[in-house]
């Protein structure tokens, strides 16, 4: 059976209503964040992918934040899917970012999708140790301040 984008996104946001309750135990929220989770992932073309991408982002980085890291929710793999979805290397986005007004729009959407899939990337660095990735994501917490 197929669901249409409406009735997923309706999914996704009473099911992240109540994954931020506070009066449902811990597990139980953790559930309602998976199940909205999923009701984002399985929109795909209905929305936008950078908006579904952004949203996963800031719900797993909420659950990190308020339960602590677990085996279904990683800081490790949320700053490893994060930096799998920005196309462009640090590097070129703040190149990029220095005349941002002087770009055709199609480019200036480019470099907001990466402010807006870098917006939880202050709050993960807490979380992981120091490495490589964490190295990466420190660039692109500098770039993002750049960022249209």
């Amino acid at each position: 059976m197929e669901i249409d984008g409406a009735a997923l996104e309706a999914v996704r946001v009473v099911a992240q209503g109540h994954a931020y309750d506070a009066g449902r135990p811990e597990e139980v929220r953790r559930e309602w964040a998976a199940l909205s989770l999923l009701a984002n992932r399985r929109m795909g073309d209905a929305g936008s992918a950078g908006r579904a991408a952004h949203q996963e982002f800031m719900l797993r980085m909420w659950v990190i934040d308020t339960f602590g890291p677990h085996p279904d929710w990683s800081p490790h793999t949320l700053a490893t899917d994060t930096l799998g979805a920005l196309p462009l290397p640090p590097s070129e986005a703040r190149a990029l970012a220095r005349d941002w007004r002087d770009l055709p729009v199609d480019r200036i959407r480019e470099l907001r999708r990466h402010k807006n899939l870098t917006a939880h990337l202050e709050r993960l660095i807490g979380h992981l140790e120091a490495g490589p990735t964490r190295d990466r994501l420190l660039r692109w917490i500098e770039v993002r301040r750049q960022l249209p």
